[in-house]
């Protein structure tokens, strides 16, 4: 357990939460690497028939990467954080058990691709969601311009990450960017109940099943995701990405090339 990525386990079942909610769980390098570091522990060394990930905050699942923190990096610099989100991101998707993300408030950018890499999406009636970051000059980095069309499909996908979009849960639902959305203080449970299930049932033909699925996409996603981080990288030596990170840091509209 770190500071700002918490784990419990019981029965079966491992939830995982971001908790960093002063910064409505925004991912700096430290809490990324805390969140893969704990994902590990997850897969080596606890009994994980099911994986819940959910973020600590009445507001927030993750509210995105941490755009002050991303603001001073070099390109360099950017593809390291991208490499590291899309380690976390693989390692969700490759979990070897069912991965649910329960998204209880904002789920933006790096927030929306963690979402996208787990196998069931529950979402709270609060929950807004959002491939947010052309408004700051740069694209998906984590693999979300990969994940998202094969969830949503292609046009849909174009919209939502060329207007940076933010859905709320009904549209998000309509578009089929999550599976059902609950009220606010019912998706624990309704979370829990999903749960109790998938630990009921055989864990390696879970597994298989899994593996099989995610075999659908495979060998396209590999040379889609190593492009993305190119391209996400390579933003940062751009006007337009410092402008649009800076901007969001003083909380002003951006004066974009």
């Amino acid at each position: 357990m770190s500071d700002t990525v918490e784990i419990e386990a019981s029965e079966g079942v491992t939830t995982i939460t971001v908790s960093r909610p002063d910064r409505l769980n925004a991912l700096n390098t430290a809490t990324l690497q805390a969140l893969e570091e704990t994902l590990r522990e997850a897969r080596d060394e606890y009994e994980s028939r099911v994986l819940v990930l959910t973020g600590a905050s009445e507001d927030a699942f993750v509210a995105g990467a941490d755009i002050e923190y991303m603001s001073q990096l070099s390109v360099e610099e950017a593809q390291e954080y991208a490499e590291l989100g899309h380690r976390v991101t693989d390692a969700i998707e490759r979990f070897p058990a069912p991965v649910i993300a329960a998204i209880n408030g904002y789920a933006f950018g790096g927030g929306c691709e963690l979402a996208l890499a787990a196998d069931l999406r529950v979402a709270s009636e609060r929950a807004v969601i959002g491939q947010t970051e052309v408004g700051l000059g740069i694209v998906p980095g984590w693999g979300g311009t990969q994940r998202l069309s094969r969830i949503v499909g292609d046009e849909q996908a174009r919209r939502l990450v060329f207007f940076a979009e933010r859905i709320d849960a009904q549209d998000a639902h309509a578009y089929g960017l999550v599976g059902e959305i609950v009220a606010h203080d019912e998706l624990d449970d309704r979370v829990g109940t999903m749960t109790g299930e998938l630990a009921e049932k055989p864990k390696f033909a879970l597994r298989s099943a899994k593996e099989a699925l995610n075999q659908v996409h495979e060998s396209h996603l590999t040379a889609g995701l190593r492009y993305e981080r190119r391209l996400w990288s390579g933003l940062f030596g751009t006007d337009d990405q410092r402008e649009g990170t800076i901007a969001f840091v003083e909380d002003r509209e951006p004066d974009f090339e």
